[in-house]
């Protein structure tokens, strides 16, 4: 399989992208997913999101203090 990036993987290989995704190939092609969930479901107004592509994860903060996280309700992914 060759991937976006013109990289070639084998078939039954798995691997994780520079965008946080999950991969695999097979002889039907490359799946990929995301390998971490996104917050939907919060304080828009005073808080957000914040990625951190080192742990593929989403931080959620006020915007006036980076300090405090904000509650969130709802994640999809």
């Amino acid at each position: 399989c060759r991937d976006s990036e013109g990289k070639l993987h084998e078939f039954n290989s798995k691997w994780r992208t520079d965008e946080c995704y999950d991969c695999s190939c097979s002889r039907r092609g490359i799946a990929c997913c995301a390998s971490f969930g996104t917050p939907v479901g919060y304080d828009k107004e005073k808080c957000y999101r914040i990625f951190n592509k080192e742990t593929c994860t989403f931080k959620v903060v006020e915007k006036d203090d980076h300090s405090k996280e904000c509650q969130v309700h709802e994640w999809v992914g």
